[in-house]
């Protein structure tokens, strides 16, 4: 069969894309904006990608259209060719589970924060207790390399995204994997753009807990009280709490990069790993419950977690220039970029961090948490912000951190601001949810000379 793909570029439409050619189907994509890593992934396993959504594409020879959410009415030519010819097309989450879920033990990980990171362990854990896990994850693991596969394991890790599924199907895209293990690692108001505010998230959220079965086990974070409030809305599975108050899994850090598991106060065992920060901790006691519910012990697990090599683009070392370090993050979010920020200070201790951020979401965007933005860089020495083409005024936002933050219209004098205030044995730490024109490379570059 062959399979055309509109949005291949984005990390879960991608990830369809190299499980629907490792089951053997043509796949070919469109995509407005394409950049590393997810190109670079689907050209490395023979996929033809073309620039933009032409109406001609209709002509392809496609069998089936897989509509990504990116796509909306009355916006790309393709689409409406599509409609206007009566060709067949399909969502990318329905595709999914109709070709490949429906048949597996489905094990999902939804959040507002670490979805991407907590599916990567898991799917880690698995793999290292010689399960051979297929997965989907929102970025590119370490570990493996490519951001999905199929295999014939019974057992699939999905990350559960709650961003609508399609313009012609609003709800959120977890609700159609009907997962036997579901973790719920926070729930915070995001997606602007598509929720009018928490509650509505809230709503989407136990949508997914009622897909769960009686047999099923929901992994919650017993410490997150919108998470809380979703279980009260009614549960039928098992429920095992992490992070919380009271009996459940916790950590406590023993160091940087080390800590303590326990189960209802019993201890389990220690991880030893690269990865640093609270959030991280969390997440592995997540990754930890679920691979328990499928039958890999905990001390199998934690062995597997100090084998664990992170997922691109989650504080990922670009380079170190004149002793000067850059980072690259994927946090967009005023939560993601404090627990980032904080991460990256436990293992730098007392040295410079610089933070350069791209606002991109579309959330950041509008402007909804603009307010919390200057809270959420606190732990940096000095702030760089790319305002370019925000409906909101970001110097504005910034004004409670005084003269550590700047603002820039333009890339080029971002980069020269950058390299003019960095010296030796300063943490460049750059956050954005896109490509923010390459700028990790070309702020080595600048360093360099």
């Amino acid at each position: 069969m062959h399979i055309h793909i509109l949005g291949i570029c984005g990390t879960f439409m991608g990830g369809i894309a190299v499980i629907a050619k490792q089951a053997g189907h043509r796949v070919t994509g469109c995509d407005a904006q394409v950049y590393p890593p997810m190109s670079t992934q689907l050209q490395a396993q023979g996929i033809e990608l073309i620039e933009g959504f032409g109406a001609g594409q209709a002509d392809i020879g496609a069998d089936i259209f897989v509509v990504g959410n990116v796509v909306s009415r009355g916006k790309q030519p393709l689409m409406e060719e599509i409609l206007n010819r009566g060709l067949p097309y399909i969502s990318g989450p329905q595709w999914l589970y109709e070709q490949v879920l429906k048949d597996k033990w489905v094990l999902a990980v939804a959040g507002t924060h670490g979805k991407t990171t907590t599916s990567a362990m898991l799917a880690w854990i698995l793999e290292d207790a010689k399960l051979n896990p297929g997965y989907l994850v929102g970025g590119v693991p370490m570990n493996f390399g490519v951001s999905a596969r199929l295999t014939e394991s019974p057992f699939f890790v999905i990350e559960a995204d709650e961003y609508d599924t399609a313009f012609f199907d609003k709800r959120s895209k977890f609700v159609h994997y009907h997962p036997r293990t579901a973790i719920l690692n926070n729930l915070e108001y995001d997606h602007a753009d598509i929720f009018p505010d928490l509650v509505a998230i809230e709503t989407q959220f136990h949508h997914l807990v009622r897909t769960v079965p009686g047999n099923g086990l929901v992994v919650a974070n017993g410490g997150d009280q919108n998470i809380l409030r979703v279980l009260g809305k009614g549960c039928w599975s098992g429920v095992e709490y992490f992070a919380g108050p009271g009996f459940g899994w916790k950590a406590k850090a023993t160091d940087a990069t080390s800590f303590d598991v326990t189960l209802d106060d019993q201890p389990v065992g220690r991880v030893n790993w690269d990865l640093v920060g609270e959030h991280n901790r969390h997440n592995a006691l997540a990754a930890i419950a679920a691979a328990r519910h499928v039958g890999v012990s905990p001390q199998v697990a934690i062995e597997g977690l100090a084998r664990f090599q992170n997922v691109k683009r989650r504080l990922e070392l670009r380079g170190t220039v004149n002793g000067i370090t850059v980072y690259d993050d994927f946090a967009h979010h005023p939560t993601a970029i404090e627990t980032t920020l904080a991460g990256l200070r436990s293992r730098v201790g007392g040295a410079r961090i610089l933070a350069v951020l791209e606002p991109r979401s579309n959330t950041m965007k509008l402007g909804t948490l603009k307010d919390e933005l200057a809270g959420s860089l606190k732990d940096a020495q000095k702030v760089f912000c790319y305002s370019k083409d925000l409906g909101w005024d970001a110097a504005a936002a910034l004004a409670p951190l005084g003269d550590k933050a700047g603002t820039y219209d333009d890339l080029a004098q971002l980069v020269e601001a950058v390299a003019g205030e960095a010296r030796s044995g300063d943490q460049i730490l750059v956050m954005s949810n896109g490509g923010f024109g390459g700028v990790h490379d070309t702020l080595l570059a600048r360093l360099a000379r």
